[in-house]
């Protein structure tokens, strides 16, 4: 072969190694009281890790659903195919709990255990986690309904992956989805014209159209329509108790920037059979429980995302030379490599700490329950935020290796902009915080609380908080700057949690960059001092 086929400076496979390596992640398992997980944790981040998980996820995408509405001979079938990969990928979520098993699971921390093999098995493959995220947030709404609970609940917490159409009670485990928005309404989920009409079995059939149903494939669907007494949540099964298919019809697949993997659909409700969850007319607070759960995992998403680009980026820069040296010896790589893991672990933190809390919060503890509920809507604003840029610059790291598709990195970069559109964008999300603060003046104080455990610590997260105290008393064009006051919320709790539980140096650089405002506009802007080795090696492959 002529030499000019020699293959020099490239850098190895990033496989076999442990995604869940993770120091603050452990960190953040142990201090749950969820360590028991930590075995089962590293073996299925030796498998994410794995060229074999890589491939599943790469498969998945490039041979994305397809939907089928009619057999051969003119049946109406609304059946979407999946690759095998895709199968693969969900039934090694389903068997490590990452749906909902964690509700029929009594040892201390197992939101938190979930929520960390979330994050690991997310950086294998996103798309697929849509619909594992909806089963597990599928319980607490269905809880309203005590008997519809205990006919699904011992079902969608099962760790079988049993696909198919089949009738509910005939399946060894199911996957649960949500329908809610609709062409003219969106987030504005009370302007639904679906309307359902009861039954006198007590059933009720409801007739509309679904602008946007993720994983059409799905056993179980919670949705919203205009009952009798006003916007209620049913519960609708694809296939009926009596084997018969469900008039849930699917019209076509989105075709969207990123999440190739997972289908996502128009369906029309032609009289389909549906089942009360909770009362009439208090359909949006039945199904917010299901709403706050897939907002956490949005920012687990948002997080796990981050960290997969930071190690690629770290593990590309270790391995390539040029202009004489390693890119990692380089001064301004190591900047941007360094800030890029500040900002993965201060999204990986707040994330796992607000897993921590729903554990707590199920439990009952009183400032936990507010801490989540205004500590969930501001986090998932802002990391879910910096997800984009993020993915931006750990793909530039790679130079015109890291733009090709067999590099990750494109997939990754569509798929960032998801979570923050996804279960109420960036507005929505922030206007919920104003809500939060607003109904639940407590939440406030819970956060400043959670603030001040850090406090004298650091001078820069001390005049951080001082400051956002005093823009919290300041009401005037409240809505108008809402942004800029949960922006710097979340900042300041991220920079709190770095502070009290982090690596000194990662809490350090974020604090001077973040909160003491000395970055700037893009990364790769941290402040002279920053100890880029400590930093760095957060994110090293193991």
């Amino acid at each position: 072969m002529p030499p000019t086929h020699e293959v020099t400076n490239q850098v190895p496979d990033p496989y076999g190694h442990d995604v869940a390596a993770d120091p603050g992640l452990i960190a953040a398992l142990h201090r749950a009281g969820a360590g028991w997980a930590e075995d089962e944790l590293h073996d299925l981040g030796r498998l994410a890790g794995s060229e074999q998980a890589d491939t599943w996820g790469r498969l998945a995408n490039e041979h994305p659903p397809v939907l089928r509405t009619h057999d051969r001979y003119g049946h109406r079938i609304d059946e979407v195919e999946f690759h095998p990969a895709w199968h693969e990928l969900m039934g090694t979520a389903v068997r490590h709990g990452l749906h909902a098993a964690p509700w029929r699971d009594g040892r201390p921390g197992a939101h938190t255990a979930r929520a960390a093999k979330f994050y690991v098995w997310g950086q294998v493959e996103a798309g697929h986690t849509c619909p594992v995220s909806m089963t597990y947030a599928s319980v607490p709404a269905l809880r309203a309904t005590p008997a519809l609970a205990e006919q699904y609940e011992p079902l969608l917490a099962a760790r079988e992956y049993d696909f198919g159409l089949r009738t509910p009670g005939g399946k060894r485990g199911l996957i649960a989805g949500m329908s809610m928005t609709e062409k003219q309404g969106g987030s504005d989920v009370r302007a639904n014209t679906t309307a359902a009409a009861p039954q006198p079995d007590g059933t009720y059939r409801l007739t509309g159209h679904k602008w946007f149903t993720s994983a059409p494939m799905s056993d179980v669907f919670l949705t919203l329509a205009q009952a009798p007494g006003g916007l209620s949540c049913f519960l609708l099964p694809r296939v009926l108790p009596d084997g018969t298919r469900n008039r849930l019809l699917i019209q076509r697949l989105k075709d969207k920037l990123g999440n190739k993997s997972n289908a996502s659909a128009e369906i029309e409700y032609d009289g389909a059979t549906g089942w009360l969850v909770g009362e009439e007319g208090r359909g949006v607070p039945t199904i917010i429980e299901m709403v706050n759960m897939t907002r956490l995992d949005c920012t687990l998403g948002a997080a796990s995302a981050m960290r997969y680009g930071t190690v690629r980026a770290l593990h590309h820069a270790t391995h390539r030379r040029a202009f004489g040296a390693a890119l990692v010896d380089q001064p301004l790589m190591r900047n941007v490599l360094a800030d890029l893991v500040v900002e993965s672990e201060a999204a990986t933190t707040v994330a796992m700490r607000l897993a921590e809390a729903t554990d707590r919060a199920l439990a009952g503890d009183e400032h936990e329950i507010l801490l989540r509920r205004l500590g969930l809507a501001v986090s998932k604003y802002w990391v879910c935020k910096r997800g984009p840029a993020h993915a931006a610059e750990a793909m530039e790291c790679l130079g015109g290796n890291g733009y090709v598709e067999e590099s990750g990195m494109p997939r990754l970069y569509r798929e960032a902009p998801l979570v923050s559109i996804w279960e109420g964008s960036g507005n929505v999300a922030a206007l919920d915080a104003l809500r939060a603060m607003a109904r639940h003046p407590a939440t406030v104080a819970a956060l400043l609380t959670e603030l001040d455990a850090a406090a004298g610590a650091d001078r820069r997260l001390d005049a951080a908080t001082a400051a956002l105290r005093k823009q919290l008393g300041d009401l005037t064009d409240l809505e108008y700057r809402t942004r800029r006051l949960v922006e710097q919320m979340a900042l300041a709790l991220q920079g709190s949690l770095l502070v009290r539980y982090g690596d000194p140096a990662v809490a350090d650089a974020f604090c001077a960059s973040r909160l003491g405002g000395d970055h700037g506009g893009a990364f790769g802007t941290l402040p002279a001092g920053v100890d880029t080795a400590a930093v760095l090696d957060r994110a090293v492959r193991r």
